[in-house]
């Protein structure tokens, strides 16, 4: 009888605590990982007429959004669009959007061009999404350093940058289509 109450109170606060680790995600992940960039990639230009139509039927209707607002639709167009692969894939968006899958670089790719298109039709003209390229750190440490495998050698994300006020977020498009974290820490 002990035992199985002792068995009833691991699994409860089991249970507890992965809920915790649930809600608590986002500040948990910012504090123990952290990103690196090292250079910026290529930005595309939203042209195919397919992606187009996507993100205006899956935007809210509204007049404005805010920075915030257009960051997490962007991501949210992005994760419905895309499923990861670890093959090497297209980075052009306009292409993305008829094969679908995507490595990081072209989940940052995809979302920068969303992030964009959308500064422009909210008139948010002094903010530009710029997919980087870089290292992620655990606990301080380069993860990178772990792995022997070309995929592993980086990982792209994307920073989100006001151009007149330098306020900034980041954000890893692939990390939020799993773990559904929105903004990352960056240094």
């Amino acid at each position: 009888m002990k035992y199985i109450k002792s068995i009833k109170r691991i699994v409860f606060v089991s249970i507890v605590l992965m809920l915790i680790g649930f809600v608590f995600r986002g500040p948990v992940y910012r504090k123990i990982v952290a990103y690196k960039s090292l250079a910026e990639r290529p930005n595309y230009s939203i042209k195919n007429t397919n992606l187009i139509n996507y993100i205006e039927a899956n935007v809210p209707k509204k007049d404005t959004l805010q920075i915030e607002e257009i960051i997490r639709v962007s991501l949210k167009i992005t994760s419905r669009k895309l499923r990861f692969t670890a093959s090497n894939n297209y980075s052009d968006p306009n292409k993305l959007i008829r094969s679908k899958t995507a490595n990081c670089i072209g989940y940052a790719s995809f979302f920068s061009s969303v992030c964009n298109y959308l500064f422009k039709k909210y008139d948010q003209n002094n903010w530009v999404a710029k997919p980087k390229v870089g290292l992620i750190y655990l606990f301080g440490e380069n993860v990178h350093l772990h792995f022997d495998s070309p995929f592993l050698k980086d990982h792209d994300f994307v920073t989100i940058e006001n151009t007149f006020t330098k306020q900034s977020f980041a954000v890893d498009p692939s990390v939020n289509d799993y773990l559904f974290i929105d903004f990352i820490e960056t240094f």
